[in-house]
């Protein structure tokens, strides 16, 4: 870089200091939470059931729970970075609806570790063409970019499609969920190739009941998907009593 582009950066960055995604403090680096809120998030491990992610105390690694062995999700497995609490929120819903799409950047990066071993295909879980022209973007689309970059996999943004809008599901039962995103996701003929005999990374912001994300799986598995485990930003506490965030409207 010149000597006038160092000048102009530091310029810049004394104008627009890096700030905290979740209060807006400034911070030493871009994408770094201020003190108070790193601590405040709740970061998740790998001790849940070994297929829906919901949490086992004290079980062994490769649990299944009650609800999972009495009825098999799609998903071969959920994995989030963090608890849907106030910062967690805030970030997602700066992604999807403050115009903030740098925060993929960040959430991207506190996911990268759910990541592991994996040379899976990285898919998101994709949006209604509507939703994208309202919204500019698929946030879960920008997130899976981030993650593929960071990792070195294979991106499939157009490999699973959405077929048909779907309702708002805020407010929604687990079986009513479930019964209108039944359906709803497709891998299109022309691409079954590109997912036959692989493994799948499917990428969301927020998972609550898992309803849209296992219409997702059930998707990609029909198309030929060996594997589909689910890696999300925040996962719902629906026993705590957490607002359904993930399938509100995606």
């Amino acid at each position: 870089m010149s000597i006038g582009g160092n000048a102009a950066s530091r310029i810049i960055a004394l104008a627009l200091p890096p700030r905290c995604p979740g209060c807006g403090a400034i911070t030493p680096d871009d994408h770094r939470f201020c003190l108070d809120c790193w601590q405040s998030l709740d970061f998740l491990g790998e001790d849940g059931c070994a297929r829906c992610g919901v949490a086992l105390p004290f079980a062994p690694a490769g649990t299944i729970c009650a609800g999972c062995m009495a009825d098999p999700p799609a998903l071969d497995g959920v994995r989030a970075a963090v608890v849907y609490g106030p910062v967690a929120r805030h970030v997602i819903m700066r992604l999807k609806y403050g115009g903030r799409p740098g925060n993929a950047e960040t959430v991207g990066r506190l996911m990268e570790r759910l990541v592991g071993e994996s040379d899976a295909i990285i898919v998101p879980v994709p949006l209604h063409r509507w939703r994208i022209w309202r919204r500019g973007y698929n946030q879960s689309a920008l997130i899976a970019r981030v993650l593929a970059r960071r990792r070195g996999l294979a991106l499939g943004v157009a490999l699973l499609g959405r077929t048909r809008a779907t309702p708002v599901l805020r407010g929604l039962g687990r079986s009513q969920r479930a019964k209108a995103v039944r359906g709803a996701f497709a891998v299109k003929p022309a691409r079954r190739q590109d997912i036959k005999g692989h493994n799948v990374l499917l990428v969301d912001d927020v998972h609550t009941t898992g309803a849209t994300a296992n219409a997702c799986a059930r998707a990609l598995k029909a198309a030929g998907a060996r594997e589909v485990r689910l890696l999300c930003w925040a996962r719902v506490d629906l026993d705590g009593g957490g607002d359904g965030g993930g399938d509100v409207d995606n």
